[in-house]
This record gives structure tokens, C-alpha cells and sequence, in this order.
């Protein structure tokens, strides 16, 4: 602990804002977890670099929180610091049909800044919750649309302390994955390329989809989004479906009444309830079926 009061002195002199003690239900959609013992707020790209390198400089764990859309944190908190990417400024640059987006945009923010340059490739992703650099460390996708598919490339901290630029092809941007899952860097921008299309078209298709997901997922209640990744040659919400599992829950947690694909928090669910769910719904669909559904969802427990 000795470390934590070492970074918060050294935080409070660089003029970084944090706080102790900080919720992560707060800042989380699902409305589950502990608290942080250092929750850092930084500005902009100088303060989060600054962040960081405070953080390995002392030896403090440290997890990067954009918007909390598919995150489950532990019912104990993080016991190291969380930076929080949410309140960091920054505006989309176009370059022709290139637009540049700092990591803590809300990716809805880029995909209405592609609307109003009359750029069209990103329709996809309007509607899936979290920030750009969240879109792109999984590789977010929906509706026959990934990020792989417009990235073009990211500027990124690496474990190391030192920025880097990488093209899409050197990310290994796969389902739900990207090289940013194990390599220890840290997302600050990502450039995409789309191209010219008609401001009514797009504004019309980014309606279509968010009208199919007000339709079919579970909006009203906090979740973090599909809760496991899709098996090959099946769906898992279709799968927990036909195990006859709609509705079933574990404390607070539950398999969506709407959509299978979803565990939604009642109120007052756990980490340890949500955790339960989903091992119970893993361990029915194998015996019922012989899939295994692996979690989509990042449990982070320090």
C-alpha cells in the first residue's frame, strides 16, 4: 500500500485527478463491482501517458476502463489503480475519407462524425456500447460488420512506456480479439477508412439498427452486453434458448427474458452471482447440446 500513497502523492503533484476508494459499479454497464483503490481520471493523452508510467514506474497494477460495456469486475474491486478513459478530451480529424478518433471517444460519437462528413462503413457499430479504443482492443462487431473491416490503424503506448503506430494487419484482429489482449499496450487513437456515401442512406441504416437492438436486446436492464462469444456453427443465445434456460437466474443475475445471449442485473446482482450463471449455463448447453460457450465478457478481479 505504501506504493498507492507513493502514486497518489505523486498523481496529486502532476495534477492528475483521482479518487480512492472509487466504486467500479459506477462506471461499469452491468452496475457490478467493488472498489478501486485508485481511480485516475487524466485529462488527455499527456496525463494518461503520465498515468501509466507513474504506475509501472511503482509497481502498481493498473487496468484501463473506457466505458465499462463488457467488463465485469470482482465483488472485492482492484486492488492496484484503474484509469479511467472517460473524461478524456478529444475530437475526430478527417484526412479525405480517413477519420482519426482519440481511444476514449464513444465509438456512437465517430459513427455520427462519419454521418455528418458523409462517410459510410461504419453503420454497423452504431449502437454497441463502449469508446473506440475499446471497439478495437475486441475487435467489436454486429449485424455482418467487425472493426477489422474499416481500421486502418492505432497509435497505441506500449507495455514499455513508448507510442507507437500500427497498421490494422499487424493488430491479429480476429472474433472478438486483437493483439492489445496480451501485449500489454495501452490504445490512445485509431484512424478508419470509409468511404463517400449519401447522408440520408446512412442516417437511415443507422436507424434500422438501432431500432433491431432497442427490438431484441435487453436495453432497460444493466448488462454487459453478449455475454458469451458466438460457437462455431451455432448461436449462443439460440443454444441457451432450446436448454430451456430464458429467464433462469443465480441471486441478482439472470438469462435475459428478451434475449438469451444477455445475463441482465435484476438489481443487487454480485460478481460471484454473475460468474455462477454462467458457469451453470455452460455446464446445461454442453451436456445438451455439446457446445461450449466461452465468455465474451472480461472478468477483472485483482
Amino acid at each position: 500500500m505504501e506504493n498507492h500513497e507513493t502514486l497518489k502523492a505523486r498523481l496529486r503533484a502532476a495534477g492528475i485527478a483521482y479518487k480512492e476508494q472509487e466504486p467500479l459499479a459506477a462506471h461499469t454497464t452491468f452496475k457490478i463491482g467493488g472498489p478501486a483503490a485508485v481511480f485516475v481520471q487524466p485529462a488527455g493523452e499527456a496525463q494518461l501517458c503520465q498515468a501509466a508510467a507513474l504506475c509501472r514506474e511503482l509497481a502498481v497494477p493498473c487496468y484501463l476502463l473506457g466505458n465499462g460495456s463488457n467488463i465485469l469486475f470482482g465483488d472485492k474491486g482492484y486492488a492496484g489503480a484503474v484509469i479511467s478513459l472517460a473524461g478524456m478530451k478529444g475530437e475526430v480529424r478527417r484526412e479525405g475519407d480517413t477519420l482519426t478518433a482519440p481511444a476514449g471517444m464513444p465509438l456512437n460519437a465517430l459513427c455520427m462524425a462519419a454521418l455528418h462528413a458523409g462517410l459510410t462503413g461504419l453503420e454497423f457499430a452504431y449502437g454497441i456500447p463502449g469508446t473506440v479504443g475499446g471497439a478495437v482492443y475486441m475487435n467489436a462487431g454486429a449485424y455482418g460488420g467487425e472493426m477489422k473491416d474499416v481500421l486502418l490503424s492505432v497509435r497505441y503506448l506500449t507495455a514499455e512506456g513508448q507510442i507507437e503506430e500500427a497498421p490494422a494487419a499487424a493488430l491479429d484482429l480476429g472474433y472478438r480479439h486483437s493483439i492489445f489482449e496480451s501485449n500489454g499496450g495501452c490504445i490512445l487513437s485509431a484512424a478508419v477508412g470509409l468511404a463517400p456515401g449519401d447522408p440520408g442512406a446512412i442516417a437511415a441504416r443507422m436507424n434500422d439498427l438501432m431500432g433491431r437492438r432497442r427490438d431484441k436486446q435487453p436495453l432497460d436492464k444493466p448488462s454487459a452486453g453478449s455475454t458469451f462469444k458466438r460457437p462455431v456453427g451455432a448461436f449462443a443465445g439460440a443454444l441457451i434458448e432450446q436448454c430451456g434456460l430464458r429467464g433462469h437466474r443465480h441471486g441478482g443475475a439472470a438469462i435475459s427474458e428478451k434475449h438469451c445471449g444477455f445475463v441482465v442485473n435484476l438489481g443487487g446482482a454480485t460478481c460471484a452471482d454473475v460468474l455462477a450463471l454462467c458457469s451453470e449455463v455452460q455446464q446445461i448447453v454442453k451436456e445438451q447440446t455439446g457446445f461450449v460457450l466461452e465468455k465474451e465478457i472480461r472478468v477483472v478481479e485483482l
